[in-house]
């Protein structure tokens, strides 16, 4: 697949403390085989050594790119200034502790390009903390809509890759009583967009003990808050879709 020398894709990646990890996140960009992106780093306030790691990377490969705030403000904050600064046609979502495949990013821009979708995503595999490999697979509906969507939070972030040309302008909401990036694919899956899946296994996403996904109960309280704060829907309708939401969480947990 032949690119201008414009940059293709860029990478939206928010740090905080991330020392642990980022080597190794970083190494699974560098060895994609597909090699137009650049990774836009956004560090917010660590207080290890994750901008000294990122910074000996940069030396190495002039793709990466960092920048440091000043004031912590979270991961969407931070998401939303890597995208503004993003010039690829095409945006992906890689955290600091999750690794993609070497083929993630030539398998799905085929997949997009091929197909004109504006928005996919595809199956991933979860992995320990330590980094061990499960055999858990979580593999995704071939689309989903906007109504979907509410029922279910089945993308995983890791893995989207949006068009820019086609979704337009994106910014995650900034409210962290919600779920942000789930709150970002419903406001695009709400203008009429589809969001499709690519049945490959091409992203691994990290279990840690803290997250978001290890909080059921917090999770929950999320997407609720999403529904209610974000997308304005009124008490009936949030209940129906919260109730499908919880028996496939509970679907999807009971896997996991």
């Amino acid at each position: 697949m032949e690119y201008s020398r414009e940059v293709a894709v860029s990478i939206i990646t928010p740090t905080y403390n991330a020392a642990r990890f980022i080597t190794e996140t970083i190494q699974s960009v560098k060895d994609q085989t597909f090699t137009n992106w650049e990774m836009i780093i956004v560090d917010d306030c660590s207080f290890d050594n994750t901008v000294d790691i990122v910074k000996e990377e940069i030396e190495i490969d002039s793709r990466i790119k960092l920048i440091e705030l000043k004031k912590n403000g979270g991961p969407a904050n931070a998401r939303n200034i890597a995208i503004s600064e993003a010039k690829g046609n095409f945006l992906a979502f890689l955290d600091s502790d999750d690794l993609w495949l070497p083929q993630k990013l030539e398998r799905q821009l085929m997949f997009m390009e091929k197909n004109k979708f504006d928005f996919s995503y595809t199956d991933y595999r979860i992995m320990t903390e330590e980094g061990e490999k499960t055999d858990i697979v979580f593999q995704v509906p071939a689309k989903i809509e906007y109504k979907g969507l509410l029922k279910n939070t089945m993308i995983g972030t890791l893995t989207v890759m949006l068009d820019k040309r086609k979704v337009g302008k994106v910014q995650m909401p900034l409210n962290r009583d919600c779920s942000e990036d789930y709150g970002l694919w419903l406001s695009i899956l709400s203008r009429g967009i589809h969001a499709h899946g690519l049945n490959e296994e091409l992203a691994i996403y990290r279990k840690c003990e803290n997250s978001l996904s290890s909080n059921k109960l917090k999770s929950a309280r999320k997407t609720w808050n999403t529904y209610r704060k974000v997308e304005k829907i009124n008490i009936p309708y949030a209940i129906w879709y919260f109730a499908n939401y919880s028996l496939n969480a509970l679907k999807k947990h009971s896997k996991a």
